[in-house]
């Protein structure tokens, strides 16, 4: 555990900082990671779509932007499909 604040780059401010709450369970933990995970996969589905909308609507630059930005979501959701896991111990 760490007792610091991270800002994080967003249009808006905001801090979390660590070390203040009381830790969550291994079970809490892993029961939100995993949702967090399906939550995740199910927005990479929704902007999948978005990018099809985009694409006939013929907003080429805004689709490919999008695609793009949908590559790395679907890494970002491959680490943490590892991290549930290792949570999980597999």
């Amino acid at each position: 555990m760490h007792d610091h604040v991270h800002d994080h780059d967003h249009p808006h401010t905001h801090d979390h900082p660590h070390g203040q709450a009381q830790a969550m369970s291994p079970e809490e933990t892993l029961a939100l990671l995993t949702y967090m995970l399906d939550h995740n996969r199910h927005h990479a589905d929704e902007l999948h779509e978005i990018c099809h909308s985009l694409e006939d609507a013929g907003k080429a630059a805004a689709a490919e932007k999008l695609a793009e930005a949908l590559h790395h979501f679907d890494h970002c959701n491959e680490y943490l499909a590892e991290a549930v896991a290792l949570a999980k111990g597999e």
